[in-house]
């Protein structure tokens, strides 16, 4: 046998399997790259959706304490008692609203047209409730809370900001 082949065998015929382990090795570095590329994709996405939700809450409920201190001004305006209409207990409003409802545990909903969130069913449905809990501290003092509550995912969320109106007209 040749000296020459013995050699070139002995040098090539362990390396036969070694493409298949780098290759092998290549494709799963690649498949880990890609996992955890779509892992930070869809979290990213996810808590997209969770801080977009939280920003259309705080938004419900800062309207829901405006449409009450809109009430209370329509009252003042009509010269009607500053509380006319207003009971303790829990409502539910929307941007129109001229006086409190009865709270009815209803989603609100969205009309892409205006955007603007209402109650009227025509429009898509969202997650997010609306609640106005009204609370009396005597007579020259009431308390608000715009209560949101929604669901993101599987996840339930709910904000409650408060507000203290006064009776300063004479």
């Amino acid at each position: 046998m040749n000296p020459l082949f013995s050699i070139f065998y002995f040098l090539f015929s362990r390396r036969h399997g070694q493409t298949i382990v780098e290759a092998v090795v290549a494709i799963s570095a690649l498949i880990v790259g890609f996992i955890g590329i779509f892992t930070l994709l869809s979290a990213s996405l996810h808590n997209n959706r969770i801080i977009s939700d939280n920003s259309i809450a705080v938004y419900l409920a800062a309207e829901g304490v405006e449409v009450t201190k809109n009430i209370l001004d329509r009252n003042a305006i009509a010269g009607a008692p500053w509380l006319s209409g207003f009971s303790a207990g829990d409502y539910e409003v929307d941007y129109a609203s001229a006086a409190l409802s009865p709270y009815a545990d209803r989603n609100l909903f969205f009309d892409a047209g205006t955007n603007v969130y209402d109650y009227n069913s025509g429009n898509t449905a969202t997650t997010f409730k609306r609640r106005i809990r009204i609370t009396f501290f005597g007579g020259d003092e009431i308390g608000v809370n715009s209560i949101v509550s929604w669901t993101t995912g599987r996840t339930q969320s709910s904000l409650n900001l408060e507000d203290h109106f006064l009776n300063w007209r004479p």
